[in-house]
């Protein structure tokens, strides 16, 4: 039986931390036209949740062209939960953004009313994190904490001390993603997850070890105590994602 978390959140008519893991697919287009074919075309694999990686879209500096493709978007995805997530270019963002423009968009895109949930990482200043999680608190928008680490594994301690600092600065989610260096380090980072969740970490807990290696965590992850795990719908936006079909079977084996 899976490890559910003890405190769960619900996006439209689906639970994160629930009886079932749940997979997200990333729109990762750089215009209009493309992202809305996208929506379309991923809609029809029935994902749970879509992460609009906004961070990939040439007209980024344009936040009226954003917030209104943004609007057809959410029209055109439906019941379908939405993530945004301008990511930022230290862990894996598609370009480089001024932090203040970041945060004007991230910030005028919650307030919109077209995004479910939002993530942002960690590193970001304390003054950042706050009044992106006041907008978010106030228009009922869930907010995902998170950490990349596209070099190595730390520790499982370190991983879980990320973990709980995310739950501690108010995330509904919290979310880690580590580079293995062997399949140790997978181990480490299962071990992590296992300890988050059946200690201190009560909220929805995501984490990946990427790569090849890191596969099996994408597959299995959920056993361990992962909420969400990302496939790759039409065009990834992490190394090792797995294709939605092969994913959906994988899964269905393992949690019957």
């Amino acid at each position: 039986m899976r490890l559910e978390s003890d405190i769960k959140v619900t996006v439209k008519d689906k639970v994160i931390g629930g009886s079932d893991p749940l997979i997200c697919l990333p729109l990762v287009a750089s215009d209009k036209s493309d992202l809305l074919a996208q929506a379309l075309e991923l809609k029809q694999l029935n994902p749970d949740l879509l992460e609009w990686r906004i961070d990939g879209y040439e007209a980024i500096e344009d936040q009226n062209s954003c917030l209104e493709a943004l609007q057809v978007l959410q029209g055109t995805v439906g019941p379908i939960p939405l993530i945004f997530t301008c990511r930022i270019h230290s862990e894996g963002g598609f370009r480089e953004i001024p932090q203040e423009a970041r945060l004007e968009l991230i910030t005028a895109s919650i307030a919109s009313g077209g995004i479910d949930l939002v993530d942002i990482e960690l590193c970001n200043a304390p003054s950042f994190i706050e009044t992106v999680k006041k907008v978010a608190r106030e228009n009922g928008t869930k907010l995902i904490l998170s950490y990349h680490n596209f070099t190595e594994t730390p520790d499982e301690n370190a991983i879980h001390d990320k973990l709980l600092q995310a739950q501690s600065m108010g995330a509904d989610i919290a979310k880690l993603a580590v580079m293995p260096k062997n399949y140790a380090d997978v181990l480490t980072l299962l071990g992590a997850t296992l300890k988050a969740r059946t200690g201190a970490v009560k909220v929805p807990i995501v984490t990946m070890s990427m790569g090849p290696e890191g596969g099996v965590t994408r597959l299995a992850g959920g056993l361990f105590g992962s909420d969400i795990t990302f496939a790759i719908g039409k065009e990834a936006s992490a190394p090792g994602q797995i294709p939605i079909g092969k994913l959906r079977q994988a899964i269905a084996v393992l949690y019957g």
